[in-house]
């Protein structure tokens, strides 16, 4: 129950997030994040409907976990493009501290909490997350004392 609680909260404000961004971003930009919007939706309707016409019993929740374990792990790896940025410019300026610091503290609490509970699904994603945002604060470290060499 807590997990769908904090996913249900986690959609609504990443809804407004979106919902402002198109609000105010550029055309250009607004057409680029409306066409991901439809597919990220037209997944996830995909997913609930095999999940409820499909698949029953232990069948769904291995299918929606192994669905929501992808996912997870989309989402973690977001930040990649950033951090190889990071890496040619020699600047942090495109990766912020405190949003490094919590994904890193995020992903760990979500898998301390699958390794209380014993839970794979929650555990496989939140493994990534902790990697890769220690990965980013082990960047930030390396690089925040320099300027962008862009030119």
């Amino acid at each position: 129950m807590l997990v769908s609680i904090v996913n249900g909260a986690g959609i609504v404000f990443e809804s407004i997030y979106v919902l402002i961004f198109l609000i105010f971003a550029p055309k250009k930009e607004k057409t680029k994040i409306f066409g991901l919007l439809v597919l990220v939706i037209t997944m996830l309707a995909a997913d609930v409907l095999v999940s409820i016409l499909v698949l029953h019993g232990s069948k769904r929740k291995v299918f929606a976990g192994i669905a929501t374990t992808v996912f997870s792990i989309m989402m973690y790896g977001s930040p990649l493009s950033v951090m190889r940025l990071v890496i040619q410019t020699r600047s942090v300026e495109y990766m912020p501290f405190f949003l490094s610091l919590s994904v890193f503290l995020c992903a760990t609490s979500w898998l301390i909490y699958g390794v209380i509970g014993k839970d794979t699904f929650i555990i496989i994603p939140n493994s990534f997350g902790c990697v890769l945002g220690a990965m980013q604060l082990i960047l930030y470290a390396i690089y925040h004392r320099f300027r962008d060499t862009r030119g």
